[in-house]
């Protein structure tokens, strides 16, 4: 299954990124979307794929959380 997951930019080379998903940094591909260190984005498949506000990140988070304990 693939599945997109929210994460912060903490650090950008050329058209790669590193993004941290609570504590886990993973270098994604960041040529498809402008992006700035500090962004929330969507990384699917190892490439960024949309930025997205911390209301909305935090929701998707929040969601993987519940799905966790069912």
């Amino acid at each position: 299954m693939c599945v997109a997951l929210p994460g912060r930019v903490t650090e950008i080379n050329g058209t790669k990124a590193t993004v941290d998903f609570s504590g886990n940094t993973v270098e994604a591909e960041a040529g498809l979307v402008k992006i700035k260190i500090g962004d929330r984005v969507l990384v699917h498949a190892g490439c960024i794929i949309q930025t997205m506000s911390d209301a909305e990140a935090d929701e998707i988070e929040e969601l993987f959380r519940e799905i966790e304990d069912l």
